[in-house]
């Protein structure tokens, strides 16, 4: 995928700031601290659009990015960070709720999973949640360049054993230092969006 434009649209917190131009839509998901700002700034081939933080739990809203005015990318609060208060997560999960629940031009949400470690119980929650709710969905199992190339298969299948993955779901191996994974990623991308 060529990226001839990307730019960081709005950072909505109700659902009245949502885009209302229905370009599809690809959600990302993951605990705080996977690395899917890096995800989003590799897939478009920018350094720092989607500002990645030392801080986990920075991300407090939808952030909208459009991209080459065909689609959007919107990056979900990271999930899972302990320091957190109660009321902040609550408010988050009922914002990222309504938007799964009720998002028409919604055709993708990529859930990421750090490859390092299997996934944790708020992993395994997202995504019988997108199963219960049947959203499309693509587990991302990123910074596959922290562990040898010989354990990357024993590592995606810790990760679809402790999902209880659907076997139809696609999983892709990524790594955002070298790029492993964006074009394969960009496929499911436009399968998604063709229908």
């Amino acid at each position: 995928m060529k990226i001839k434009q990307a730019e960081f649209i709005i950072s909505a917190v109700k659902p009245d700031q949502f885009p209302e131009d229905a370009l599809p839509e690809i959600a990302l998901a993951g605990r705080s601290n996977v690395g899917k700002s890096s995800l989003i700034n590799r897939m478009i081939e920018r350094k720092n659009l989607a500002r990645t933080s030392s801080q986990p739990g920075k991300t407090q809203q939808l952030n909208y990015y459009r991209i080459n005015d065909m689609l959007y990318f919107v990056d979900f609060p990271g999930y899972g960070y302990a320091k957190v208060s109660k009321a902040q997560r609550a408010k988050w999960g009922q914002i990222i709720e309504s938007y799964i629940r009720g998002r028409e031009p919604l055709k993708l949400l990529i859930q990421i999973v750090d490859i390092r470690f299997p996934p944790t119980e708020d992993d395994c929650l997202m995504y019988d949640w997108l199963k219960h709710y049947e959203i499309p969905v693509c587990v991302v199992v990123t910074k596959c360049d922290k562990i040898p190339k010989g354990k990357w298969d024993k590592h995606i299948r810790i990760a679809k054993e402790t999902l209880q993955a659907d076997p139809s779901d696609q999983f892709v191996l990524f790594s955002s230092e070298k790029g492993i994974g964006r074009e394969e990623l960009w496929e499911v991308i436009q399968r998604a969006i063709a229908g």
